[in-house]
């Protein structure tokens, strides 16, 4: 039989692809916890635990994190017994530039569980801590507290009056905007899980709530499966353009995006990141790439490894994985909760380990080329 001919045209496009596509760049595998681990050390960075086997508590989770001078840190966390025990506390360690401190307990308002430190350091270089203290999610309350020093603390008291069911940070950080107004990404869990923004104009003292982001007016609201999308992780890509990337209970990431400077926001969207209804978070550098850190698993409750370290060059448009930070295939295994926060000399990232231990990366920048 007769092969069919192929036109002079169509051979110019075939090779034409080929030798496009022996020239592109192949696309580097993400390093292993290993590859990537040397490389920061290489450039000067560390990985480090926060503290040690024998630790004060049986049990610790989501960790936080904040520079509060070069090269000194701040991390925070839940320990006790056990989550929604009424003996878990918020602890916090001090990083002195060469050694982890023993950890203390700075927090226990009362006799019921304490839940999700966020450290978030202002624009004059205060320290505030957020957290949630409550028997149940649904109705837990934040609790704030401050220092100068990351040493000497204010006494808790309640961020928003008579709040039940959380106002401030969730989970991850605030961000301070072009115009100066805090913005903190919250969240509920009564019945569906809605998400929303809190704005402050005045450094704290009085808080705005904005709407649940929308997802009745949208047509993809159908792929939301079960309770829906909390826990915003937020950043601003130009003045009053502000996004966020939130966790859910559909296998994916999604995004809602705003163009008033959190006031007001788009229907949530579908993203095609994996999620396994655990926490992320996203750090924008000043370059505009952002770096972000989750678990690549498409399942609601899914294995809580491996963890990723991700970047994007296109404000959150598509990502490539950098590294695998943790990669235990045992789907026992948990590395999760990630905070991410820019340091003076690259970035801090600290997640739950197997819910014994904080770990702690210093990766300065160049380790992230």
């Amino acid at each position: 039989m007769k092969h069919p001919r192929i036109s002079r045209v169509a051979v110019y496009i075939l090779c034409g692809l080929c030798l496009l596509a022996l020239s592109a760049p192949a696309l580097a595998a993400p390093l292993s916890p290993f590859e990537f681990g040397e490389k920061v050390r290489a450039a000067g960075g560390r990985l480090d635990f926060v503290f040690g086997a024998d630790r004060p508590f049986p049990q610790c989770h989501a960790s936080t994190a904040v520079e509060v001078s070069p090269g000194v840190l701040l991390s925070a966390w839940f320990g006790g017994t056990a989550e929604k025990d009424d003996d878990v506390g918020i602890w916090l360690a001090h990083f002195d530039g060469k050694k982890w401190g023993k950890p203390e307990r700075l927090a226990k308002v009362d006799d019921t569980p304490h839940w999700n430190p966020v450290l978030f350091r202002d624009a004059t270089g205060e320290v505030h801590l957020f957290f949630k203290i409550g028997k149940e999610i649904p109705y837990w309350q934040t609790y704030w507290m401050h220092s100068k020093d990351g040493k000497s603390w204010s006494e808790p008291k309640e961020l928003v009056k008579d709040d039940k069911g959380g106002r401030g940070p969730v989970r991850s950080k605030p961000i301070i905007l072009s115009d100066g107004a805090w913005l903190a990404p919250s969240s509920t869990e009564l019945g569906t899980w809605e998400a929303f923004v809190d704005r402050s104009e005045d450094q704290g003292k009085t808080w705005s709530r904005t709407p649940n982001f929308d997802r009745e007016t949208n047509q993809l609201t159908v792929k939301l499966k079960g309770k829906g999308a909390i826990q915003p992780t937020l950043w601003e890509s130009s003045p009053g353009k502000v996004h966020a990337l939130l966790r859910s209970t559909a296998g994916k990431v999604w995004r809602v995006d705003s163009e008033d400077g959190g006031k007001t926001w788009s229907p949530i969207q579908e993203t095609e990141l994996p999620n396994n209804n655990s926490g992320i978070d996203v750090l924008q550098l000043e370059d505009g790439r952002l770096l972000l850190i989750y678990n690549p698993i498409g399942k609601n409750w899914g294995p809580r490894t491996p963890i990723d370290l991700a970047v994007s060059k296109d404000n959150g448009a598509t990502w490539d994985t950098i590294a695998h930070l943790e990669h235990d295939p045992d789907p026992e295994s948990e590395f999760s909760y990630p905070a991410m926060v820019r340091s003076a000399g690259g970035i801090v990232i600290t997640y739950t380990y197997q819910r014994e231990r904080v770990r702690c990366w210093q990766i300065p920048l160049s380790a992230l080329e």
